[in-house]
């Protein structure tokens, strides 16, 4: 179970990342076959690149965010008390397997 809130983790910092722009860089390598048939590198170009945000993954990324807040939203005080310790106790494991 905590596998799949770690990859979930992961998807969301990645829809977020491609839903507001990033930059990274572009490597393109060229290479040569030298006399003995080793390949030997001859160029290297380094890129920086900016992505700019993706109007599709804001969309998503704000529905999954409005349905999460959504979903505290209508939980009464002894709901919202009972996942409080939920999550506690979900903290606390996990710091007990050395995560």
């Amino acid at each position: 179970m905590e596998h799949d809130e770690e990859q979930m983790s992961k998807i969301q910092e990645a829809l977020l990342k491609k839903a507001l722009g990033y930059n990274c860089d572009e490597i393109i390598e060229e290479y040569v076959i030298d006399e003995e048939g080793n390949e030997k590198l001859s160029k290297r170009k380094v890129t920086k690149k900016y992505i700019s945000p993706d109007i599709p993954a804001a969309k998503v990324f704000l529905e999954n965010y409005a349905e999460q807040n959504s979903k505290y939203e209508n939980m009464t005080d002894e709901q919202l008390e009972e996942e409080r310790l939920r999550l506690l106790k979900l903290l606390n494991n996990g710091d007990e397997d050395g995560n």
